[in-house]
Parts: structure tokens; C-alpha cells; sequence
């Protein structure tokens, strides 16, 4: 993600990157070898960016943001936006009290295929059951980076923050209770993990939802990638997700059709031209630099970055112990 972003930067005229960090000797692309590297993220901050991209680990997002904000910069961060919701508050609150621009890394709210499918689902009306899943059935290399993101996150947590998001962009109702099951299926990774987790939340509204995320070289490719939302009035799904591959970072995000099912027949909006992974990068970072250039209000994406994380947590949590979580108001 974070050369995926770099490059963003690099192919705009109107942004100019002093400085890449990453703690180890990287292969970069030929666009962005002659940039100054470093292995510290203090070293960064010395050169007084203006905005600072952030594409680490989850555990290192909120310290991260919060030092750039304090060093005068604006701040587009990955998501999750932390591994804990106070470290998460503690990031909206820096941002607010010095009056950054913070933007956190939900890349499906660039996509237009994503957009077109929130509007088609509320566009029949609730109360939803939404149907998520993206399983991974990675080895090699990316085994190895699912691996080294369980030392801190959850699959559930790492990827479930996106299609939570997009269930409460629909619904627009508040999370009154979550519930999750996991299961440890690798003696690869930490006891008290798991590769496997399924998490459950129901809506003031009344809609509920499911979301299912696995890591591993024993994930299925059946039906790994499933996104339905089902309403009185019909139903909304993505209808070309499973084509196999499912450790494509392109296909994560593929929509190819929309179907719209109602009772009385179907129709299928078909979503020629989609944007790949570096494409809606571009878009992310575009959004960036216009929520500084236009002093765009950033209230709104920032609770529902926390909230979307919190279930998560949440669901992480009941996993955890065994015992769903109950949200109350709190949002």
C-alpha cells in the first residue's frame, strides 16, 4: 500500500514527495528510486512534510498519525485506523484539536461500482441482511505478510473494517450488538490467534449482518467472496466476485456486475471499466489533497472510521471470551 500510494503522489504535478521511509531495504519501481530513503519515521518528520502517508503496520497507525499531526503535517492513514478504539479517539481527537485533515485508507468509497451498489441497496429500503465474506487462500510471500499482520490483527479486524463500513453507509443506523466466533487453523501463528473469524452485528434499525474473513493456505476459493445485501423489497449482490485467485489485491475490490433482484424480475447493471488497485489509490489521495485544498468537513468519515472498527473490535473481543458484546448508543 504504501508504494501503491507513492506512486499516487509521484504521478500528480501538484504534490512533490521528499522523503520514503521503511525500515529495511525495499525493490521499488523504477518511478520512485530516486527519492531520498530512510529507515526511520522521526527522520521523515524532520523534513517538515506538509502531508504524511502512512501505510505500516496497524499497531504503529495511531502513533504515527498523531506525531505527524503534532509536527504540523495532515495525514492520510491505512486502515484500520488503530488496533484498540481509544488509540483510535485519541487520533480524532489530535486531528481535531489541531485542526489536521485526517483520512483514513477506505479505499471502496472511491470506487464507483462500491458507491453504485450502496445507492441501489438504499434504494429499496431496509431493514438489511447483509452477506460479506473475503477469504484469502494465500502461501508463499503473502502467507508470510497475513502472518506478520496477526502478531497485532485479526483477519476480521484488517478486512472486515471496509464491508462493516459499507453495511453502515447503508443502513445509516447505529451497531447495538456484536457477536464473533474464530478459530485457530496454523500452528504458525500466536496461540491466542486466529486465521479464521466470522463476526455477527445487529442495527438499531433492525438490519443484520455477517461478515467472514480467513487467512491461510487451507482457505476454500468456494464462494470466498460473497457480498449480498437482502431486503423486503429484494435483494443487491455483486455477481462476478468468485472467479478464483482470491489473493488478487485487484479482485478484493472487482465488482464486474451489479444484480438487483425484486420480486417481480432482476436486473443487472453491468460496471464496465473498473478501476484497479493503483487507480483507486490515485483516487484515495486525490480525495486527500482535495479535503485540504477545499477545507472539505471530515467529522462525518472520521466517527465512521472509529465506528466501523469498534464493531470489529467488538466482534474481535467476543471471539476472544466467548460472550457477544453489547454496543448500547454507544457510536
Amino acid at each position: 500500500m504504501g508504494r501503491s500510494h507513492a506512486l499516487a503522489y509521484h504521478a500528480r504535478s501538484d504534490t512533490q514527495i521528499i522523503g520514503l521511509v521503511n525500515r529495511s531495504e525495499v525493490a521499488l519501481p523504477e518511478a520512485l528510486q530516486g527519492y531520498p530513503r530512510l529507515e526511520r519515521f522521526e527522520d521523515g518528520l524532520a523534513f517538515k512534510p506538509d502531508l504524511v502517508c502512512i501505510a505500516t503496520y496497524s499497531d504503529s497507525h495511531a502513533d504515527y498519525a498523531i506525531a505527524a499531526m503534532e509536527a504540523g503535517a495532515d495525514v492520510f492513514v491505512e486502515k484500520p485506523l488503530a488496533t484498540n478504539v481509544a488509540d483510535a479517539e485519541r487520533v480524532v481527537d489530535t486531528a481535531q484539536r489541531l485542526g489536521r485533515k485526517l483520512v483514513v485508507g477506505y479505499i471502496l468509497r472511491h470506487h464507483p461500482s462500491w458507491q453504485r451498489l450502496i445507492a441501489e441497496a438504499r434504494g429499496l429500503g431496509g431493514p438489511y441482511a447483509f452477506r460479506m465474506n473475503l477469504n484469502q487462500q494465500s502461501d508463499g510471500p503473502t502467507w508470510e505478510t497475513h502472518k506478520a499482520l496477526m502478531q497485532t490483527t485479526s483477519p476480521i479486524v484488517d478486512c472486515g473494517v471496509h464491508y462493516v463500513d459499507v453495511m453502515c453507509q447503508i443502513t445509516d443506523a447505529a451497531p447495538v450488538r456484536v457477536s464473533g466466533m474464530g478459530l485457530r487453523l496454523s500452528d504458525e501463528i500466536a496461540p491466542e490467534m486466529y486465521n479464521y473469524g466470522h463476526l455477527q452485528v445487529w442495527f438499531e434499525d433492525g438490519s443484520v449482518g455477517w461478515y467472514e474473513a480467513g487467512w491461510g493456505p487451507m482457505m476454500s476459493e468456494t464462494a470466498f467472496f460473497v457480498k449480498d445485501v437482502v431486503s423486503p423489497q429484494g435483494a443487491v449482490s455483486i455477481s462476478d466476485g468468485n472467479k478464483g485467485a482470491s489473493d488478487d489485491v485487484d479482485g478484493h475490490t472487482k465488482v464486474g456486475a451489479i444484480l438487483v433482484h425484486r420480486p417481480d424480475g432482476d436486473t443487472v447493471i453491468e460496471m464496465p471499466e473498473e478501476p484497479g488497485h493503483q487507480a483507486l489509490c490515485d483516487a484515495e489521495q486525490a480525495y486527500m489533497l482535495r479535503a485540504i485544498d477545499e477545507d472539505l468537513d471530515l467529522t462525518r468519515h472520521m466517527t465512521d472510521a472509529v465506528q466501523s472498527l469498534r464493531i470489529c473490535l467488538a466482534a474481535d473481543e467476543s471471539i476472544r471470551t466467548g460472550r457477544p458484546f453489547e454496543l448500547g448508543d454507544r457510536t
